[in-house]
C-alpha cells in the first residue's frame, strides 16, 4: 500500500483546519515559525536561543532574523551569556509577555472552537489518534505520560477480544480461531469468576482502554496469568510491565504458590517483559495459529 499520497493529503487537509497557511497566526504580524519560537521564548524565564533553534530545527540565519525581528518590535532582549560568550541569551520584555499571552489565549480559544461541535467521546477518540501518530514519528525515548491501571468497566471485557483479533491480525497475521480463543476466555471470566482469586485489569491513557491483563485460577496452588495486550499507541510507557506486576501481587495475595503462562515465541516483546518479571521457560513445543508455524511455550515464576 502507497501511503505517501495519503499522509500528504492528510497534511493538507490538517494545515487548511488549524490555519497555518495565512500571513499570520491568530490575526497577529507573526508567521507560524515565529509564533513558535515566541511560544518557546515565554514558557522560559531566560532561554539559549541556539538551544531553541536546535529544537525547533530552525536555520541559524533564520533564527537570527527571526529573533532580529522581534526585538524590533521590542519583544525580546538579547545578551551574550556569562558562561560561554558564543552563546545568546533571550528574554521576553513585558510588551513580549503581553504578545505572547494574546497569541497562547487565541490558540486555546480557536482549538476550543475546533472541539465545540464533538461529544466527550469524539474529543477522546481524537485525543487517542493524535497520541498514536506522535508515538509512531516521534524519536524513541522513554516515555513519561501518565496512565492508570483500574478493573474493568462495563464495555471493556468486548474491547479485550476486539483488540485482541484486530492487532493480532495486523502483527502476526492471526485469524478467527486466535479471536474465538480470547472470547471464550473473556467470557468464562465474566460468568464465573471468583473475585478473591480471578481478577483483570485495564491500563487507560487519556480516558481510553490501551492494554489489558487477567490473572486466573489454573488449580488451587497455581494462577494463569492470560491475556497481556499493549496498544502500540502506549507501547514504551512501562505499562507492560506493570500490567505483570499488577497480576504477581494480586495472585501471591490470593494465596497462590505458583503463576504460569501460555504464550508463543513470535511474542518477542511480551517475553522480554516476562523475563524481567522472573518467569522461566518450562515447556516448548511446535504448533500452528490460523495456518501459520508458532512454538506454544509455557512460563512460570514461583510466588
Amino acid at each position: 500500500m502507497d501511503v505517501v499520497p495519503e499522509v500528504r493529503a492528510f497534511n493538507r487537509f490538517y494545515t487548511s483546519v488549524i490555519g497555518v497557511l495565512g500571513a499570520g497566526m491568530h490575526d497577529t504580524p507573526y508567521s507560524l515559525t515565529e509564533a513558535r519560537v515566541l511560544f518557546e521564548l515565554g514558557t522560559r524565564e531566560a532561554a539559549d536561543a541556539a538551544d531553541i533553534r536546535t529544537m525547533l530545527g530552525l536555520d541559524p540565519g533564520y533564527m537570527s532574523r527571526i529573533l532580529a525581528k522581534f526585538e524590533a518590535d521590542g519583544l525580546v532582549t538579547r545578551e551574550r551569556s556569562a558562561e560561554d560568550a558564543r552563546r545568546q541569551v533571550v528574554r521576553l520584555t513585558p510588551k513580549g509577555r503581553d504578545t505572547f499571552g494574546v497569541l497562547d489565549r487565541r490558540s486555546a480559544a480557536e482549538i476550543e472552537t475546533l472541539l465545540a461541535k464533538l461529544t466527550d467521546a469524539e474529543r477522546r477518540r481524537l485525543v487517542s489518534a493524535m497520541s498514536t501518530v506522535r508515538s509512531l514519528l516521534e524519536q524513541p525515548a522513554e516515555r513519561r505520560e501518565p496512565y492508570v491501571i483500574r478493573p474493568p468497566r462495563v464495555g471493556d471485557l468486548g474491547w479485550v477480544v476486539h483488540r485482541h483479533g484486530v492487532l493480532y491480525r495486523e502483527e502476526y497475521g492471526w485469524g478467527a480461531s486466535f479471536e474465538a480463543l480470547v472470547a471464550r476466555i473473556v467470557a468464562g471470566f465474566a460468568e464465573e469468576h471468583d473475585p478473591r482469586r480471578e481478577a483483570a485489569w485495564i491500563a487507560e491513557v487519556h480516558g481510553e482502554p490501551v492494554g489489558c491483563i487477567f490473572c486466573l485460577r489454573k488449580d488451587d496452588t497455581t494462577a494463569q496469568l492470560r491475556l497481556l495486550l499493549v496498544e502500540p499507541s502506549a507501547r514504551g510507557m512501562g505499562i507492560g510491565g506493570r500490567l505483570v506486576d499488577e497480576c504477581l501481587r494480586f495472585a501471591a495475595a490470593a494465596g497462590y504458590k505458583r503463576i504460569m503462562l501460555w504464550t508463543r515465541d513470535v511474542l518477542v516483546s511480551a517475553r522480554r517483559i516476562y523475563q524481567a518479571a522472573g518467569f522461566e521457560l518450562v515447556e516448548q513445543q511446535p504448533s500452528e495459529e490460523s495456518g501459520i508455524p508458532v512454538n506454544d511455550q509455557v512460563w512460570a515464576k514461583d510466588l
